[in-house]
């Protein structure tokens, strides 16, 4: 396997550039391909972003250090160790940890043998960590914590995304703003990671026209004239997106003229009517009760994107183990007991 100093983030400024779709059929992670680096890059986060995250993190763990470390490791004490898989998934927040590590200290070394988007199997090795013993104790825990959950959530779009296809459908899967407070640039990296598709980042970006929204707008002819007006006050750049929960609610929809209808909650005899009913003239896209055990079955009906609240606030966070290496830990703890021993002495 190669391997590479993971990037940090992306650009200083605002929305990462790049893909954030589906990545092409034959590029998608997949088991059988374990070890294999990924012929696509998702883009990756902010290096701000990155920064600003793993600093609040690290104060929330350490906000005077750690004593534990400081008590019983001596300051010049070296260790090496390596990031092992427990289980197989897909790699995401390499840069993550990497920047969790540097802010511990700057003299860890930090190599990732894959890429984020790569997928792996239980027992492989996916980073080797070298340098202060101290510095690596204390970024441990904030680094596995996000790369841990920033896996989880790329291994379990990825398995969506392989239903999709099997099923034959076309649609991307997408993420909802169902994320943890604080952490939405990652998850929104690591559905990417995964092989998905970023929805909406936040309610300045885009229109969406929820259930409780169309309650206060009434219906039929009424629904009509309320998202036309309000579309000529957002000009003609803005993608205006409804959802319906009920099929009587598609016509006045359309008559709109909106870029996207969300079926909310539909049966799969409703979705499929739907979209034939539709019959292109808006995106459609399905959302509610998506699981692994029923998106197969949501994408055979002809939707063009899946949202998936549950790939960001439902997901396992995937084992990932930081072993130290015995040899290099072995270095250090003579070291350690004897300056014990001399300190018990002093005393004496």
């Amino acid at each position: 396997m190669s391997s590479h100093t993971p990037d940090v983030g992306g650009p200083e400024t605002g929305l990462a550039a790049g893909p954030c779709g589906p990545a092409p059929d034959d590029l998608l992670p997949t088991g059988d391909a374990a070890g294999a680096q990924p012929a696509w890059a998702p883009a990756p986060p902010p290096s701000a972003a990155v920064r600003a995250i793993v600093a609040l993190a690290l104060a929330e763990d350490a906000p005077h250090g750690d004593v534990t470390a400081q008590g019983l490791i001596p300051e010049a004490a070296m260790a090496a160790a390596a990031v092992v898989a427990r289980v197989p998934g897909v790699l995401s927040g390499s840069g993550v940890f990497a920047e969790a590590m540097r802010q511990a200290d700057p003299l860890v070394s930090v190599e990732f043998l894959l890429q984020d988007g790569s997928p792996f199997n239980a027992g492989d090795t996916l980073a080797r960590i070298s340098g202060p013993a101290r510095g690596v104790l204390l970024g441990e825990r904030v680094g596995l914590n996000l790369l841990q959950r920033l896996s989880g959530i790329a291994t379990a779009t990825a398995e969506l995304v392989t239903l999709v296809r099997q099923s034959g459908g076309h649609a991307r899967v997408a993420d909802t703003r169902k994320t943890t407070p604080g952490l939405r640039v990652l998850e929104r990296y690591a559905v990417r990671c995964g092989g998905g598709s970023n929805h909406r980042d936040n309610l300045s970006e885009a229109v969406m026209a929820k259930d409780n929204h169309l309650a206060l707008l009434g219906s039929g002819q009424e629904l009509t004239s309320a998202l036309l007006a309000a579309k000529a006050r957002w000009g003609h750049t803005v993608h205006v997106e409804v959802e319906v929960d009920r099929f009587e609610q598609i016509d006045p929809v359309l008559a709109a003229g909106v870029n996207t209808i969300m079926l909310d909650n539909f049966s799969l005899a409703e979705t499929a009517r739907a979209v034939q009913h539709i019959a292109g003239r808006a995106i459609v896209e399905a959302s509610g009760t998506v699981t692994a055990a029923t998106i197969g079955a949501i994408a055979a009906t002809g939707v063009d994107v899946i949202s998936s609240g549950a790939i960001t606030h439902s997901v396992k966070a995937l084992d990932l183990g930081l072993d130290f290496e015995l040899a290099a830990a072995t270095e250090f703890v003579p070291l350690a007991v004897r300056l014990a021993e001399r300190a018990r002495e002093a005393n004496a």
